[in-house]
């Protein structure tokens, strides 16, 4: 299964495409920065996510899509755009006909790190270790991005699990 995760962010949204083998192996797809320039008017920021993440999509072909929660905003105009561009990243996914799964940061660095309080250089290094990256990805978003696909995978694969064994008690 492959996975695309999305760290939304006002000035870099960082994506990140990751795969899980049957053997709960996870590899390294593609990933990278969606870099805004805040002189740029919304509209046009938010057209460029769009854009890249479609390509990315339609490059990829990822079965599901995986953000993180809103949480926390500094302030309310913040929050807005923080939105916008999380409604952009749900829009190209579901134009695409992938459904979208949201995490909670708290859920996201329990996966990863194993402890939900983790910073952002734990999530990196993390996420290099468990892709086999011969170094952390720059910035911390696109590290957020693949931490958000690596929840998401774990969590469906975790979820999978529980079905098959529950159909196999109930079989009995």
């Amino acid at each position: 299964m492959r996975t695309l995760g999305v760290d939304c962010g006002t000035e870099i949204t960082g994506y990140g495409v990751v795969e899980i083998a049957a053997d709960g192996a996870l590899t390294h797809v593609e990933s990278g920065p969606i870099r805004l320039s805040l002189r740029e008017p919304l509209a046009d920021r938010l057209a460029r996510v769009f854009e890249k993440l479609r390509a990315v999509i339609d490059g990829h072909q990822p079965d599901q899509v995986a953000i993180e929660d809103v949480f926390y905003a500094v302030n309310v105009k913040s929050a807005f755009k923080l939105g916008q561009v999380r409604g952009i990243a749900m829009l190209a996914a579901s134009l695409s006909g992938l459904p979208v799964a949201e995490y909670a940061p708290l859920a996201i660095k329990s996966a990863v790190v194993g402890y939900g309080k983790a910073d952002k250089a734990q999530v990196q290094h993390m996420v290099a270790r468990l892709l086999r990256l011969d170094a952390p990805p720059e910035p911390a978003d696109v590290a957020d991005a693949l931490a958000i696909a690596i929840c998401h995978l774990h969590t469906f694969s975790t979820l999978q699990r529980q079905q098959k064994s529950e159909h196999l008690v109930a079989t009995k």
